[in-house]
């Protein structure tokens, strides 16, 4: 039987390589190609983007200047809307938006060559991930079941007929289009190069698989709950895998909390305390918790930082989903930069919802034996003596250090993804253990590198009522009067132990959390 027709025109086909299928022969077309596109493939048959032949930059070039309807070295949304329909592809006014944006590398309305390249690269690299993970079978072909599969992961049910109707109709735009796909028994199938060509120059950013592999905000707490929250495919919302994974994350927390407290409490103690003249060490700040209040005082703060993660976690979740319907994202996942902004503000309203509990583990942290019965104990006290004002005593440096911790967090978290996506990710987009824990880690130092001085502040700020003799000041005042009495390393007094709790606080709860999520019955790929 004859080889099927492609999904798009063959001057769209004829870009990537011919040869490098993910199983199966190449791919050939029954429809014939371009006088100049014909001239390029016989010159190199197997060349592309993917094995890097010579006539590849050829192929793009007459590809590029198709698609640039007007000849100004750039396409932009009408452009690509003017080529693509030539060439018998029909995207929405959306769609192209998105394509161009996520190539617009300098943010001048339209893709020059260089960006045009760079953007079927790594949308390609994209394709190959998903589509080798939705093969179950290894076959290099996507049948019936493996598309029932497929939709149900994206929160679909379907029946195995109805996978079959979808198999005879192949998207084009945004409805479904008249063209049929048979191999050579007669089965209903899509091969790598149809489902590569469907999706060239179709925007698909948050593939389910990588959402799947690559959460981390939601898997690793360092103490500071200040991340950006991770995306959840339909699949998991729909199922109710989501409050799982929350609530395996916020038993983690506690543990990791819990296991760290210690070095927390010091870290506490230092930004309040320590100065020139009290230049407190770590063995000096150990020594001293153990001889005031013995070896329990040294999780003191720590029950008010268990007790916090889940009401904010369950807050910053539903912010989170609220400011993406907000924004006006179709979409189920988001861009990077609208991901910062929606997490940003979702942080800012579950901080200020249990910002006085914030206050509290301060405070509670630095009490001495007998202040205070307990945590509402010491909630009465501070209510009667400072009033309710107390309760919000550093707010403002606190809520400024979520964007810079959230933003370089996610830049820092999503680069390495990317990176590693792009280099070693062949046929899934499953990290592993190691690199998932390194990249959470070195994303998460760098996001509180950054916003380290302002939680210095906050904590001083949250702290003065209960040290002996301390000014009342604002934020810009004890920043002048920190880095004049101190030098700019005053404002990063306690960072020794907040880093050395990084490593062991980012294992502990990914081991844990791994363990909940089988006791919860969370369904792992």
């Amino acid at each position: 039987m004859a080889r099927p027709r492609s999904l798009v025109s063959p001057l769209l086909s004829g870009v990537f390589c011919q040869c490098d299928t993910v199983g199966g022969a190449p791919h050939t077309h029954d429809t014939p190609a371009s006088p100049s596109l014909a001239a390029a493939l016989a010159a190199d048959p197997c060349g592309g983007l993917v094995c890097g032949g010579p006539e590849h930059e050829t192929r793009l070039q007459i590809l590029f200047q198709e698609l640039d309807v007007n000849k100004d070295g750039g396409i932009c949304i009408n452009d690509l809307a003017v080529g693509l329909k030539r060439l018998g592809v029909h995207r929405t006014e959306l769609e192209l938006r998105k394509i161009v944006k996520a190539g617009d590398k300098d943010q001048d309305g339209q893709l020059d060559f260089e960006e045009f390249v760079h953007y079927l690269r790594d949308h390609e690299k994209k394709l190959r991930l998903v589509f080798k993970s939705l093969d179950k079978k290894n076959d290099g072909r996507i049948d019936a079941q493996e598309i029932m599969q497929s939709l149900r992961d994206l929160g679909v049910n379907i029946s195995e007929q109805q996978a079959e109707k979808i198999l005879k109709r192949i998207r084009t735009g945004h409805r479904w289009g008249p063209v049929t796909h048979m191999d050579k028994n007669g089965t209903m199938t899509i091969d790598w190069n149809e489902w590569r060509d469907y999706h060239l120059l179709h925007p698909a950013e948050n593939i389910p698989e990588i959402i799947l592999y690559w959460k981390h905000s939601t898997i690793f707490d360092v103490g500071e709950n200040l991340l950006v929250p991770d995306e959840f495919t339909v699949e998991e919302k729909q199922t109710g895998m989501w409050w799982r994974h929350l609530v395996a994350g916020g038993g983690a927390g506690a543990v990791s909390r819990t296991c760290t407290a210690p070095l927390d409490r010091l870290k506490v103690l230092m930004q309040v305390h320590a100065s020139r003249s009290n230049n407190m060490s770590m063995l000096g700040g150990f020594t001293q918790m153990i001889r005031e209040g013995g070896i329990r005082s040294l999780w003191r703060g720590n029950g008010i930082n268990v007790i916090k993660i889940a009401p904010e976690s369950a807050i910053k979740f539903m912010a989170y989903e609220q400011m993406k319907r907000i924004i006006g994202s179709d979409q189920e996942t988001l861009g990077i930069h609208e991901r910062l902004v929606a997490g940003s503000l979702a942080g800012v309203i579950a901080q200020s919802s249990i910002y006085p509990m914030e206050v509290l583990k301060t405070r509670m942290a630095l009490r001495k034996t007998g202040q205070y019965q307990g945590m509402l104990d010491c909630g009465k006290k501070i209510l009667l003596k400072e009033g309710v004002s107390a309760f919000y005593k550093g707010y403002v440096p606190n809520m400024l250090g979520i964007i810079p911790y959230a933003g370089i967090d996610l830049a820092v978290y999503e680069t390495l993804k990317n990176a590693w996506l792009q280099r070693y990710a062949t046929s899934s987009a499953d990290p592993g253990v190691f690199v998932l824990l390194a990249c959470g880690t070195i994303s998460s130092t760098c996001g509180q590198l950054a916003s380290y001085p302002l939680a210095l502040v906050r904590t001083r700020m949250q702290a003065e009522a209960s040290v002996e003799g301390a000014p009342q000041m604002t934020m810009s005042k004890l920043f002048k009067h920190i880095v004049k009495t101190e030098g700019a390393f005053g404002l990063y007094r306690g960072l020794a132990p907040n880093f050395m709790k990084v490593i062991p606080a980012v294992s502990i709860s990914y081991v844990v959390y791994e363990n909940l999520k089988l006791t919860l019955g969370v369904q792992s790929r």
